[in-house]
């Protein structure tokens, strides 16, 4: 379908590679980062579950005949799937019987639980596996919303292409804006002032209504809004759950253990939250990880706007705002390894051995990255690489394809002793 003012995203070839070799995709992630504009650009025809004109028509539909919700141009587009659960079988069952590729798109901004988030006749009779294949999105990259030069391929850093010379354009004062303005397409078309209040309505909206509706049990808002600050003043560290109900017990302490994990739960399904993994490796030396997750919200913007917080006031408290810039890094890493079949995680060790980002791809190539938002702090970040590097055990571990200091700064070079330092600004896909 062709779509008026359509900002082209990394997904979509991505999208296009698996409706060529799959039934159907299913496109998940966040709402509002665009999964339904990337989805209807592929799609011929669409329907619209959560149009409040035929919702409940199409949900007695779904109930009686499901099939005839199918029927439609192909590829067809449902958005907002869980609306009406029975199509996942029906999809699946209309691809077992007609085995050609690319014939459906769904889109859905929550995790399903197919044991827990449905009523007893709607339950899933099968997870897909084969006929449905998936495409995480996620709110844009700084290269997708144009603020990227993207003279720095991570794929070409993992080719070996590492002889690189690039000159980003963002600023210290431009990178606090779009820490605060997000990656959300919505907010590129609003003006400065306007953009960095579409991450406010997100948060309140997820506080309100969204954290109760995903699995249909009743949040207290402003538990919701303690947890949502907690996890915000913690981002891009490896708090514990226990620290985090500590802190929300400062104004509400009735939480409890349970509580809480329902509250962080309802906020994963909703992807607002994504925590960082830890990495595990062989190493030389005999020393204890460290597998706490690393706390992460699935963009910068929701932390800042859950503490109300904004471009001056984080450039004001420059220590808080490198933990922000860990966080807008490993967003865009995310964005762009997936491409490469890759994921991210974090390594800390008992000896202080650490990579605030190791990416991994799946044919078993890795890298480890070093974030450092100043200048300054870049030949501490590749003695910490560097140290890493020498103590992977390379009998079990290949050595890593790049060791990186991914900065706020200008200059995008290679060091002497090899290390690559980029500024975020240089980097893409």
């Amino acid at each position: 379908m062709e779509i008026q003012d359509y900002i082209p995203r990394i997904a979509d070839q991505t999208l296009q590679k698996k409706l060529r070799t799959s039934g159907a995709v299913l496109v998940t992630g966040p709402k509002w980062c665009g999964k339904t504009w990337t989805a209807l650009k592929a799609s011929n025809s669409v329907i619209y579950l959560q149009d409040p004109d035929k919702r409940a028509s199409y949900l007695k539909m779904a109930q009686t005949e499901p099939s005839f919700l199918l029927r439609g141009d192909k590829p067809r587009l449902i958005d907002e799937w869980q609306t009406a659960t029975v199509l996942w079988d029906a999809v699946r069952f209309a691809v077992d019987r007609d085995p050609k590729k690319g014939q459906y798109i769904l889109t859905g901004s929550v995790v399903v639980d197919k044991e827990n988030d449905m009523l007893p006749d709607e339950k899933m009779q099968h997870t897909g596996t084969s006929r449905i294949s998936r495409l995480r999105m996620r709110p844009m990259s700084l290269f997708e919303s144009g603020e990227s030069n993207g003279e720095v391929s991570l794929k070409g850093l993992f080719d070996g292409i590492t002889d690189i010379k690039s000159i980003s354009s963002l600023s210290i004062e431009d990178l606090a804006y779009v820490i605060c303005r997000g990656g959300w397409p919505a907010a590129l078309h609003l003006d400065k002032e306007d953009s960095l209040e579409v991450a406010k309505n997100y948060i309140e909206a997820v506080c309100e209504r969204d954290a109760s509706v995903v699995d249909k049990s009743q949040k207290d808002p402003d538990r919701v809004r303690s947890i949502l600050k907690s996890l915000a003043r913690n981002i891009s560290t490896m708090t514990t759950d226990r620290t985090i109900r500590g802190d929300v017990r400062a104004n509400d302490s009735s939480i409890s253990d349970k509580t809480l994990e329902v509250y962080l739960r309802a906020l994963r399904k909703l992807f607002i939250i994504e925590d960082i993994k830890a990495w595990q490796s062989s190493l030389r030396l005999k020393t204890g990880i460290r597998t706490s997750d690393k706390r992460q919200f699935v963009d910068p913007s929701l932390a800042v706007a859950a503490i109300g917080a904004s471009p001056h006031t984080i450039l004001e408290d420059f220590n808080y705002y490198g933990f922000l810039f860990e966080s807008l890094c490993a967003r865009d890493l995310r964005v762009y390894s997936e491409t490469l079949l890759g994921s991210i995680r974090h390594y800390h060790d008992n000896s202080g051995l650490e990579a605030d980002l190791i990416i991994t791809l799946d044919d078993g190539r890795w890298a480890a990255v070093e974030v450092k938002l100043g200048s300054r702090e870049i030949e501490e970040g590749a003695e910490h690489l560097k140290k890493l590097a020498a103590n992977i055990d390379s009998t079990k571990t290949p050595p890593p394809s790049f060791l990186m200091v991914l900065t706020g700064g200008v200059f995008a070079y290679r060091r002497e002793d090899g290390v690559l330092v980029v500024p975020i600004g240089c980097l893409r896909d």
